[in-house]
This record gives structure tokens, sequence and C-alpha cells, in this order.
């Protein structure tokens, strides 16, 4: 007799479809490499004929049970491990979402669990994990909150509401602080600029201090300017200065011991001006793929410097020591080279430092010279600066944004990350010093592509890009808002009379109060996309923790394709090879238009959303335009200069395959496109960190 119903785990019967079936079968089959829809539709026929035989109405459970049985039958004893793994995984989510309050939506992904396990949730001495996901919550919005008390403010009540938008997965704070918060660790900062001075003492200082950062699981930038050049004199030792690329080695090996605590790889900044009489061999410095692996390299472009460029003007090149003019070159033959290398390598990128001066919150203090490793947050030496993202897609509701909700998240952001500058416990008395002086946060944005997907809009389209800056208009206002009146209860950061808020507010608690960070792991555990990114692909698999494979596809596509019947297990197969749906005639022109990848989508568009967001983001925007295999030089030279013109702080571009590892690639045979366990979006080099 033919099935017509099954049961639900909850007990709720709902019709009986045997495509879920077959679609099961054959995401496991093209995990594991083997693309054969006519096995997966044999195998799906084979379990429905057995259940029809044993059952009248069958569970979810006895379904899943009989597909292990046919395909162990069928001696495909490694897709039926796949298919338990996946089935296993799934089956522990459930019992901690009702374990844990966390049974309703949103649900952790199974690859969320598996970063969550591996390096977020905490362990005993032995190694074993000793907290759940909803634990951590609870661990980390219990430390953060506990700041109030010191206010006369209720900690109880400011506990729940950390916790809840948290749980929800409406806003992530960054990682150390997932990491660290309520630990004899303590360390919550992500971000830190350690300065670099123009002698032995301070270089090795320098090293010391980014040994005891990085051991806690944080990031450090540096601006390497102000050393003198290579074959300048050392007037103590008679000897000759071999300048700042190779004292940089020294940072690298010195990250290379550490590896940032254990928990995620070292991370690094070098910024160097373009002034500096050593900045082609810095420009070049990461042409050899082995050299430097630790570190993220900028070069500080002047307005000056790219008006010469585009003039085809002279130079100046300035020994820091003397502040004399050592040569003159002409700007397009460092620019050129600048380009070259960023095409080649990935390296280096452009820090736009005289846009970054004009909006420094504190300018009386001094010049900024560097960032931290993604570029998203330009620091004074000495500063660290805190990072929590907002999740936009958890902001839409029936295709709208939820202004009001969106208003909330953002002041419980604000609340949050102010309570880390007193939550936390500093690595050097130096940071403590500045941070406190300032008080920066940097309260970011992801889910972005979800968030204009779930509206119907292109992210390549100027709905888009009106859309980015009226939401990050709005939350740039509301966190400016809630940090005023944070001061006006808490009092001002120490530097409020030196800074540029003095003449606009009469209280501010924070020097800034936003930045756009690539969120990166945070991402994962939200299950969104990462920062401010498009899509990075539509269906891919997944390399998990473990070593094990998974078939993932985007959420929102899947439900789409299965309310617009033209979901499949074939279809899924051939999205795979990809990740993009631009070419398969089979799929809605409208679907095709809103979902389009980083790699669909032109150059220009990213660099006009990127700009859209800075234009009222306090700190930066980190974005990584992704370029096809196939992009030119020039194209590379059209997105630096034209993020320039739209007064972005800074630029990356990454040309796919200009390193030799990336954690986002195609397989040899070009048969799915695959993704390492923690790549949200942005940057795919082996040398990013894992940020957010």
């Amino acid at each position: 007799m033919a099935i017509e119903k099954v049961r639900k785990r909850d007990g709720r019967l709902e019709d009986f479809d045997q495509k879920k079936i077959t679609v099961a079968i054959h995401r496991a089959l093209v995990a594991l490499g083997k693309k054969n829809g006519k096995l997966s539709r044999k195998i799906s026929n084979e379990v429905v004929r057995i259940l029809e035989k044993k059952f009248e109405i069958p569970s979810v459970e006895d379904i899943q049970n009989v597909v292990v049985e046919v395909l162990k039958k069928e001696g495909l004893e490694d897709v039926a491990r796949e298919y338990e793994i996946y089935r296993k995984k799934k089956a522990e989510l459930r019992e901690l979402r009702k374990k844990f309050g966390l049974d309703a939506e949103p649900k952790l992904t199974v690859n969320a669990l598996e970063v969550l396990r591996e390096r977020y949730l905490l362990k005993d001495e032995n190694g074993n994990i000793i907290e759940t996901p909803a634990q951590m919550f609870s661990r980390v919005a219990k430390a953060i909150a506990e700041v109030d008390r010191k206010f006369g403010e209720d900690p109880e009540k400011t506990y729940e509401e950390f916790f809840k938008t948290m749980s929800r997965l409406e806003f992530l704070p960054n990682s150390p602080t997932l990491f660290n918060a309520g630990t004899p660790m303590g360390q919550l900062s992500a971000c830190f600029v350690i300065p670099v001075e123009d002698s032995l003492d301070s270089i090795f200082r320098a090293v010391h201090q980014t040994a005891l950062i990085e051991q806690t699981g944080g990031g450090v930038g540096f601006s390497f300017s102000k050393l003198r050049p290579k074959g300048d004199v050392v007037k103590s030792t008679k000897g000759i200065a071999s300048g700042p690329v190779s004292f940089m080695r020294v940072f690298d090996t010195a990250t290379d011991v550490i590896k940032a605590g254990g928990k995620r790889r070292g991370a690094m900044m070098a910024v160097l001006s373009v002034d500096h009489p050593d900045v082609e061999e810095f420009i070049a410095a990461k042409s050899n793929p082995n050299f430097l692996t630790n570190f993220n390299l900028s070069v500080a472009v002047t307005d000056k410097f790219m008006r010469a460029v585009l003039t085809d003007g002279w130079h100046e090149l300035i020994n820091p020591r003397t502040g004399n003019v050592v040569r003159r070159v002409r700007a397009r033959k460092i620019w050129k080279m600048i380009i070259k290398n960023a095409w080649k390598t990935g390296d280096p990128g452009l820090v736009f430092i005289d846009e970054v001066n004009r909006k420094n919150p504190t300018p009386s203090l001094g010049r900024i010279e560097a960032t931290n490793p993604c570029g998203e947050v330009p620091l004074l030496p000495y500063e660290s600066c805190n990072l929590g993202s907002v999740n936009l897609s958890r902001m839409v509701e029936n295709g709208e944004i939820n202004w009001e909700k969106l208003e909330k998240t953002v002041e419980l952001g604000v609340h949050f990350l102010d309570n880390v500058i007193d939550a936390n416990r500093y690595p050097i008395p130096e940071i403590e010093q500045m941070t406190k002086a300032n008080r920066k946060i940097g309260l970011g944005v992801m889910g972005w592509a979800e968030c204009l997907i779930k509206m119907s809009i292109p992210y390549d389209s100027k709905k888009a890009i009106r859309l980015g800056e009226k939401v990050m208009r709005f939350i740039s206002e509301t966190a400016r808002r809630k940090s005023a009146e944070l001061g006006e209860k808490r009092g001002s950061f120490p530097n409020f009379e030196l800074s540029i808020w003095a003449k606009k507010y009469s209280a501010m608690r924070n020097a800034t109060v936003t930045a756009i960070a690539p969120t990166g792991s945070i991402s994962i555990i939200a299950g969104c996309s990462s920062s401010i990114e498009p899509l990075f692909a539509i269906a891919f698999i997944r390399r998990v923790l473990g070593g094990k494979t998974l078939l993932e596809i985007n959420p929102l596509f899947e439900k789409i394709a299965k309310e617009r019947k033209f979901y499949s297990g074939e279809l899924l197969q051939k999205i795979a090879r990809t990740g993009s749906i631009q070419n398969l005639r089979e799929i809605p022109a409208d679907i095709r238009e809103i979902f389009k990848t980083a790699l669909d989508i032109s150059p220009e568009w990213h660099i006009r959303m990127q700009a859209a967001f800075q234009k009222h983001t306090d700190n930066a925007v980190s974005k990584t335009v992704n370029l096809p295999a196939d992009a030119t030089e020039k194209d590379v030279e059209k997105c630096f200069m034209l993020a320039w013109k739209l007064k972005c702080k800074g630029i990356t571009v990454y040309r796919y395959g200009s390193k030799p590892q990336q954690v986002l690639y195609f397989a040899e045979d070009l048969r799915y496109l695959t993704a390492d366990s923690e790549y949200a979006g942005g940057c795919i080099t082996g040398t990013c960190p894992f940020p957010g």
C-alpha cells in the first residue's frame, strides 16, 4: 500500500514526499564525490518499497534507518557512514536546543556546532568539552553584564537581555570575548596596535608585547614607517641598518611559535608609509609565498601621492630618521609596483591614511598610522578595540527591516561592548591605560547578503547601495545616541574634551562606536554571510573539522527552490560545481538576480557597497574585493582608484588562485567548489585570520 503520511519527531503527521529521501541520499553521495543521480533514485525506490511493506505511517527515524540499511545492502558503506554522521549531528543539535532553551528558531547549523566545539566551548584539562553553546552564551552574558553592578545598575536584567540576543544569534561579540569572558584568561579584545620606534629596545619590546597579545587570541597591527631605511647609518655601533622588512621577519617568526594561544593562528598587519625609502622592498615582500606568512601588508598612501599618480608627477622618499629627501621617483612607478604585486599575491592593500586622519576622533592625541590586522579599526599606539556584529538577516520580517528590533539590538550591542572595556583583563598596562582613555568600540554587521535576499534586492543594484547607506546611518545614529546616554550616566571617556565630540555633545562614552569587521567565525556560528560581503556560493562542499565533508546549500535558496518547485538533488550537484546559479536557465531569472555570488558581481559594486557603509562608520570597513582568476592588473588599478575617489579608508583585492593556499577552492578535477570549515566569505587566502 502506498505511503501517504509520515510521522514527524514531534508527533505531527505530514504528507509523505519521496523526493526528500532522494535528495538526502544524493547529498550524501555528492559529499563523497559520487555524482550518480540514477543511483540515488534507485536507492530511494528501494527504500520506499521496504517502507511500504513494513509501515502504514513510518516515522522520520524509520525512514532514516531503512536508508542506512539499503545503502549498506548496495555496498555503499562509506555513503551510509556519511549519512549516519550527518544524522547523528542533527540529533545532537536537537538535544542541545531542547535541553538549553534553544529549541525554537534560530537553529545552529552542523558546521556551527563543529566550530563551537573545536574552538569556542570550554574544555577541561583533558580536552573534554564542559559546556554547551547555550552555556557559552550564558557564561559570556553573565561576565559582561556584571559590569553594570559598579554603576548601580541591575546586572540580572542585563544578563537576560545579553543572553537572549546572543542565543537568538541577533548579535555576537568578537571571538576573544566568546573564548575568554568568564574565564581566568579574561582578555576580550580582538584588535590592537603596538608602536614600533626606531630602536632595538622598542622593536623587541613590541615583539614581546605582541606575543602576550597573541597568546590570548588577539591580532596586532604596526606601522614600521619610523624605522630607518636599509643601508642607513647606526651611530651607536658604526653599523648599517637592515631596514623595516628585515625586522618584520622577527615578528613573523615569533607569531609562528605563539599561534595565538592555540585558539586561532596569529594575525598581524604591517603598514609602511608610501614616503619611506624602503617602500619598494615592502611592496614586493610577499612575492615569495613563504615569506611573512602571518602578515597582511598595506601601504599608507597619501592624497598627495594619489594626485601625483594621476598627473604622472614625482614622489619624494624621505628618511624618517633625518627627515631628508633620499630620492625622487615617479609616483606611477611605485603605483605600478603596488598594482602588480596586489594582482600577483593579494598583498599589499592600501590604507588611505589622510582619509583615516580626517576622521580621527582624537586628532590632538596624535596622527593614526596603523590599523588592526583586517584594516577595519585604525588605532593610535597601544589602543585596542572591542568588536561585535548585528546579524542583519535576523532584522528582516515579512520582506521589510524591523527598525524597532534593529534599534534595540544596536543599543544592546553598544551597552555590551562598553561593558567589555571594563570587564577586560588587559595583556599590558599601556593598553589598559590607552583603551580606557578613549573607550573605542566597533559595532558592525553581518548577514547583509541574506538581508537583501529576504527583501528581494539584488546586491549589485542602486537600491542595495541606498539601503546600505540607510541601514548604516540608522545604526550609527542609534549607537552614537546610546553612547551619549551612557556618557551621561557613567561618565564620558577621559579624553572626551580633547575629541571632536566635545563641541557637539555634553557627554560621550566612546570615541568611536562603529566598525565593519569581516566577522568570519562568528558568521559561521550565526549561520549567515560574512560582514557586508555577498554570498560566496549557493551550494558547495564544506570540509568540516575532523576531515569530514558535507554538502551545504544556502538555506534561503533551498527554501525558495522548494516553494517554487525547482529543487532537486541533480540541481544541487550542478550548483556545487561552481557555487553559482547564473548559467542555470532552469532556475527562474528573478531568483538568479538576487542570488549572485561574490564572483558574479563586478568589482565596482563591491567597492560602491563598501563606500556606502563607510560613509556612516566611525572606524573603517574591512572588505575584500574578490576577483576572478582572469582579472587583469588594470582591473586591480580600477578598484584601488575608485576606492580612493569614493573615500574608503582602505582597500584589499584578491584574485582567485594568486596564492598557493586558499580556504575556498575548486577541486583539481573541477568537480565541486570546496570551502574549509571556517570560511564564511570575504578573503579567501590561507593567510587571513579568523576575525570578528
